[in-house]
């Protein structure tokens, strides 16, 4: 298929952080684009706002004619849809070109030197702090990210056609349809074993990604990780290196090791070791092909952050508040790592709201271990996303595995109760599910509104 072919693109399913990239990448080049999404959200209102038509039931007779033409449409849709939605089964069944989001981005990045940033955790900084590299030393990019840039303050960014950006999402094996030039591979931590079933296979899955790299292509690994490629990582001798840390004026200051030599002083404003392993990695795939590493390192002391990843939403000397999509044991551990490495011995308070039924139960022990860390704990309900629930698997269920007296489950119109009764130093709202749409309003009702 040739997507100079296509005039009218249909999404089902819009509203996704990945989703709406494409949809804005078509319409910046003037596609006629129309779609479904389940949830009117501030992400979907902006996509209105481009001109993009999106409505809220699965009905027919809500889709525009001229995307009913098999012939000039392509629908593109994401496996959290029902195999049964009907909108998908009118398609399907009507003999058009419909693809998963992950074809089609194969499909985009083809014709472009494209740069894939892989793992179970830190695709979207990595990816985000990568565009903003290669956007600060003047390279024709087109980035489609998982996550709202505050660089840019957006997931899309189109500079030209020469490179691409993307993130590889290893759910449902979708990053086994890209060709990358240059990857990186962050993590390998089970994850999504309503897919896999177990951690070999998600392991598997990896390894076929690795070989999916074009001839010529090159790999980066997280040093540690059972994969051949250029190694990067703290302190440890890895090919790509930082060595020398120190805090100053709440950011790291480092001296990055290449293979070209030593960059000095170099620093980086986003908390966590982390994040320092994430902005390493986007330094060494855009050294591929910016020579000049002194910009590069102006570049990363210059990067704003990802909207909902270590977001400082308040940041005063008695109270700070930040969020976090953090939804994955190892991630929370991220955040627990970062906030005590920032902000020490202060008074903390999580909510946490966790994400997926199968997550939870697949990863109990680990999420009861790494939220028992924090001083204060609050679960609100699971947000079942794509799943039914499972009997048995709940929050309290959660709660009571969290070896600290100090939790409680609640509901969200709560939450603002309990952190005036609580009065912590430092607030972390977290969580991958719509926890996020809570900050707006918690920060009013903390007097700290915009």
């Amino acid at each position: 298929m040739n997507l100079k072919d296509v005039h009218n693109i249909y999404f089902i399913g819009i509203g996704g952080i990945g989703m709406s990239a494409l949809a804005r990448y078509f319409k910046f080049v003037n596609k006629n684009v129309s779609g479904y999404d389940k949830t009117e959200t501030p992400l979907v209102n902006e996509l209105m706002a481009l001109g993009i038509p999106v409505h809220f039931e699965d009905d027919l007779n809500s889709i525009s004619n001229e995307f009913k033409n098999a012939e000039h449409t392509l629908v593109v849709y994401t496996p959290a849809v029902p195999k049964d939605f009907g909108e998908l089964r009118f398609f399907l069944d009507g003999g058009f070109a419909v693809k998963k989001r992950s074809e089609v981005l194969g499909m985009i990045t083809r014709d472009t030197f494209c740069f894939a940033v892989a793992g179970t955790h830190g695709k979207t900084t990595t990816s985000s702090i990568l565009a903003h590299l290669l956007n600060e030393t003047d390279m024709p990019l087109i980035a489609l990210l998982g996550g709202i840039s505050e660089d840019f303050n957006s997931n899309f960014l189109l500079r030209g056609t020469e490179y691409s950006v993307v993130e590889a999402d290893e759910y449902d094996r979708s990053f086994l349809q890209l060709a990358p030039d240059v990857a990186c591979i962050t993590s390998m931590d089970a994850d999504h074993l309503d897919i896999y079933g177990d951690a070999a296979e998600l392991t598997k899955s990896f390894k076929a990604f690795a070989a999916k790299i074009k001839p010529n292509g090159k790999l980066f690994v997280r040093k540690g990780l059972p994969l051949l490629g250029i190694s990067y990582g703290i302190e440890d001798g890895s090919d790509y290196c930082i060595n020398n840390i120190r805090i100053e004026q709440g950011s790291y200051v480092f001296d990055l090791k290449t293979p070209q030599g030593i960059v000095g002083n170099v620093r980086f404003n986003k908390p966590g070791k982390h994040n320092l392993l994430n902005g390493l990695a986007a330094f060494a795939m855009a050294a591929q092909i910016v020579p000049k590493h002194y910009r590069l390192a102006e570049a990363l002391a210059s990067f704003k952050g990802v909207q909902r990843r270590f977001s400082y939403q308040i940041k005063e000397k008695d109270f700070i508040f930040i969020d976090d999509y953090a939804h994955h044991p190892t991630e929370i551990e991220a955040v627990y790592q970062a906030v005590t490495e920032m902000h020490p011995n202060k008074k903390t308070m999580v909510v946490f709201q966790p994400h997926l039924y199968s997550r939870t139960r697949d990863f109990i022990k680990g999420f009861a271990s790494s939220l028992a860390k924090f001083d204060h704990i609050l679960l609100l309900d699971i947000y079942p996303a794509r799943e039914t629930p499972i009997k048995g698997v709940d929050s309290s269920w959660l709660l009571g595995k969290i070896d600290n007296p100090n939790k409680k489950l609640i509901q969200r119109e709560k939450i603002i109760d309990e952190i005036n009764n609580c009065q912590p130093e430092v607030l972390i709202t977290m969580g991958a599910g719509d926890i996020g749409l809570e900050v707006k309003n918690l920060k009013k009702q903390l007097a700290y509104a915009d």
